[in-house]
């Protein structure tokens, strides 16, 4: 059974590639705008299921992953900055505090229809920053892509007092270890 991975995000190609896999890339077309009401938990379920789903009739006999990350600050959904100037205001807004990433991972089976899905939780400890530091910081790694405005897999882990979590690839927008559970159950044994 052919894998595929319902993504553009090169994050999380760069992730999938780890576990040394034959699979293809294909980018799903879904709104992922937030439903009246819905919590950042019910938003990266659906999205990772959606972007899996929305592949099956092109790939009907594939396994899809489909991933999708909130960030949450003080309950507000935090989105890619875009700009230095947002993504500055984003760090400054996170000194001091936590924000939790929800990453929800969606492995659908197009064949039968069927599909497991999780949300996996990762919380980071913000130290107290200047406005200096946060400046710096951007202009050094320009993390104008990422939800949050860093990436921790490089200086960005100056940022940080604390990491919280079962998968920090999580953090990174592909949940590795819960996937390599998915598979196992779908039959696909990395080992």
């Amino acid at each position: 059974m052919q894998i595929l991975l319902a993504s553009s995000s090169i994050y999380r190609k760069t992730l999938l590639d780890r576990l040394g896999l034959d699979y293809l890339c294909d980018i799903p077309n879904i709104d992922e705008t937030p439903l009246p009401n819905e919590t950042p938990h019910a938003l990266a379920s659906r999205l990772s299921f959606e972007k899996a789903r929305a592949l099956s009739g092109r790939h009907p006999q594939s396994l899809i992953i489909g991933s999708d990350q909130v960030a949450v600050l003080d309950g507000e959904i935090l989105g890619k900055p875009g700009s230095a100037e947002r993504a500055e205001k984003q760090l400054q807004q996170a000194s001091g505090k936590c924000i939790e990433f929800l990453t929800g991972l969606c492995l659908y089976q197009s064949q039968d229809d069927s599909y497991q899905l999780d949300v996996i939780p990762y919380q980071v400890f913000f130290r107290r920053l200047t406005a200096k530091q946060v400046r710096r910081y951007v202009a050094l790694e320009q993390p104008l892509d990422c939800a949050g405005s860093f990436k921790w897999e490089k200086i960005g882990i100056a940022l940080f007092k604390k990491m919280q979590g079962d998968d920090v690839t999580a953090l990174e927008g592909l949940p590795l270890i819960r996937l390599v559970d998915m598979l196992s159950q779908a039959g696909v044994s990395i080992l």
